[in-house]
C-alpha cells in the first residue's frame, strides 16, 4: 500500500504563501484521486481539495482562489500552492490517496 508523507508546512503571517508537497512511496498514476485535507484545533477534518489523475480539480468555497492543487505522477508528488494565508487557514494539512489512505499532516501557522 502507498504510504504519504507530506512538508512544506511552518509559521507565515497573514497574507503569505506556503507550498505543500506530498511524496508518495510509489506510483500514484493509477490513484484516481489525491486530496488535500486540514484540521484545526477542536475541529473536525475537514477536504481542502482534490484533484484526479484525468485533472478534475474542486476546492472548497474559503480557499478557491487562492489555494492550487497538482500532481506529478512521473514524480508521485502531489502539491498544494497556498496563496494569500489568513489565520482561518491555521490546521494540521493532510495528503490523502482515494479517500483511504493518509499521510502524518504538517501543521501550517498563520499570525495575524
Amino acid at each position: 500500500q502507498v504510504q504519504l508523507v507530506e512538508s512544506g508546512g511552518g509559521l507565515v503571517q497573514a497574507g503569505g504563501s506556503l507550498r505543500l508537497a506530498c511524496t508518495a512511496s510509489q506510483n500514484i498514476e493509477g490513484i484516481g484521486v489525491m486530496g488535500w485535507y486540514r484540521q484545526a484545533p477542536g475541529k473536525q477534518r475537514e477536504l481542502v481539495a482534490h484533484i484526479s489523475n484525468l485533472g478534475s480539480i474542486n476546492y472548497i468555497p474559503s480557499v478557491k482562489g487562492r489555494f492550487t492543487i497538482s500532481r506529478d505522477n512521473a514524480k508521485n508528488m502531489v502539491y498544494l500552492q497556498m496563496n494569500n494565508l489568513k489565520p482561518a487557514d491555521t490546521a494540521v494539512y493532510f495528503c490523502n490517496a482515494n479517500w483511504a489512505i493518509w499521510g502524518p499532516g504538517t501543521q501550517v501557522t498563520v499570525t495575524s
